[in-house]
């Protein structure tokens, strides 16, 4: 690969470079804090910077999120500490999603077949009921049906369907997931 002939292509952070910086030095230090362990006020500043925010969400300490602008979540849904959203393109969580410590959800890669290992980007939807455990991955693209489970420290490269527990990496269904 060379490096030296990188590109972006037509990618574009969706918001101009006032609103980057603003949330990069204020915004983003404020919901990552530990010293705000309020979710209300973490909610209120990811809204003012664009996100779309239903209600009884609950942000744990360490929260990253690289665009707000480009988040998208439902009602009652639970965010863990040192969660990193990585959305560099649309990210969707559906109600009642338990998104647990540790979580990666990346929507950025790189064309690693051409030399100049281009960016390439995906959204990614995690549907209503969903679990997603502790020091998971989700890859660009994915889909995470309603109701599925991705267990610790699993990795989804592709999408998981619906109420179906996930294993391993790369995670594979290991059996239906029943609700008593």
């Amino acid at each position: 690969m060379r490096l030296d002939l990188y590109t972006t292509g037509d990618y574009s952070p969706g918001a101009n470079l006032f609103k980057q910086l603003l949330w990069y030095f204020i915004g983003s230090p404020l919901v990552q804090s530990g010293l705000i362990p309020i979710s209300g006020l973490k909610v209120f500043l990811l809204r003012l910077f664009g996100a779309k925010i239903g209600e009884g969400v609950r942000i744990k300490p360490g929260v990253r999120v690289k665009f707000p602008w480009r988040l998208v979540i439902g009602n009652h849904v639970w965010l863990g500490e040192d969660l990193w959203i990585d959305n560099l393109a649309l990210v969707t969580i559906g109600d009642h999603v338990c998104i647990s410590q540790d979580v990666y959800i990346c929507t950025g890669n790189h064309d690693w077949s051409k030399p100049e290992f281009s960016l390439k980007t995906q959204a990614i939807a995690i549907e209503s009921g969903s679990w997603i455990a502790a020091r998971s991955s989700i890859a660009p693209g994915v889909t995470v049906g309603e109701g599925a489970i991705l267990t610790l420290g699993s990795v989804a490269l592709k999408s998981l369907e619906p109420m179906q527990i996930y294993q391993g990496n790369p995670a594979v269904s290991i059996k239906t997931r029943v609700l008593k």
